[in-house]
């Protein structure tokens, strides 16, 4: 098994409806995104996936995120945009893009600072 990582960055807003506490009023976050991918095989080229290609993919989700108020945007209207859900949500989303036979997205981390992250695993 082969694992390829990539990290891309992204600015937003958001609060946590409900949150007792400072994080339940609006405030924005410089995340850091950081997508795995597992493969079972390399290509003939001797690749995993091709950086390139999940650096696109991840920026196209990402971009629906940079610069916005999360809480507006459709996936987080019903649960709050956390760290947990953007991480499933960009998870979910690179995957439609890159998944294929014997390649797959595992795990997206969202670090919401230095020092906080959280991470989506698929089973």
């Amino acid at each position: 098994m082969y694992e390829v990582k990539i990290e891309e960055h992204f600015a937003a807003a958001h609060n946590l409806r409900g949150y007792q506490g400072q994080c339940e009023a609006l405030h924005g976050h410089n995340w850091k995104v950081e997508v795995v991918v597992r493969a079972d095989r390399l290509d003939d080229t001797g690749l995993a996936l091709d950086f390139q290609d999940l650096k696109q993919a991840t920026r196209e989700v990402l971009a629906r995120l940079d610069h916005a108020y999360l809480n507006e945007l459709e996936a987080f209207r019903e649960h709050n945009p956390s760290s947990e859900r953007i991480a499933e949500y960009v998870c979910a989303e690179v995957a439609r893009r890159i998944d294929r036979e014997g390649v797959r997205v595992h795990r997206v981390t969202a670090w919401e600072s230095n020092r906080a992250a959280a991470t989506f695993i698929r089973d």
